[in-house]
């Protein structure tokens, strides 16, 4: 029963792996301009999901969220070098809402208050990206963003324990990535027919 979650668990893996190679390779190129931002607070929440899967018993489904940790604490540090140098009052908001909702999460102690906490901070912290994405959909390296929301569907199949606790993040992930890929498709093209 196990062998079929360590399967999804390592492909889910593997998928992340795999979408953050583009993702570094543009940020070296200079194609893709991170947002720091977002990566911070993204790469906070991933870790404490992480530790949140582990507690609750996810298995493998967990794997691709320490991974996620990883490599978004990775992405944040590239980006205070060689990401985006300036950044209007409505990054700061979204960044200030998303520390305090950090601070109400680290006053629960509810696994399931806190996985719908860091829920709504991600998508708050996802807010600054999706304006850079919106404006300059060339800043953003959709491959990336599309195996983000594919590596999520073998994750949660991959899970061992099914509760909010273990599945409601990832799902909100995969949510939210595929409408980010979505965004960039779309406003690419536009870009490309109104030049």
């Amino acid at each position: 029963m196990n062998d079929y979650r360590e399967l999804l668990g390592y492909l889910a893996a593997g998928i992340g792996i795999i979408g953050y190679v583009p993702y570094f390779r543009d940020i070296f190129a200079n194609k893709t301009k991170t947002h720091a931002f977002s990566w911070l607070v993204w790469a906070i929440l991933t870790g404490i999901a992480f530790v949140i899967q582990v507690v609750e018993g996810a298995g493998p489904g967990a794997w691709v969220m320490g991974i996620s940790t990883l490599a978004c604490s990775c992405i944040f540090v590239l980006a205070l070098f060689k990401g985006q140098k300036t950044f209007p009052l409505f990054d700061w908001v979204s960044l200030f809402a998303a520390f305090f909702s950090l601070l109400l999460w680290w006053i629960t102690e509810d696994p399931t208050l806190s996985v719908i906490l860091i829920t709504v901070v991600d998508a708050v912290g996802y807010l600054p990206t999706f304006r850079k994405g919106f404006h300059k959909p060339y800043e953003e390296t959709v491959t990336t963003y599309v195996l983000s929301t594919v590596k999520f569907i073998p994750a949660i199949l991959a899970l061992e324990s099914y509760s909010i606790a273990t599945w409601f993040y990832p799902a909100s992930l995969l949510v939210m990535n595929g409408a980010f890929s979505l965004m960039l498709v779309i406003r690419r093209a536009y870009v490309r027919q109104t030049h």
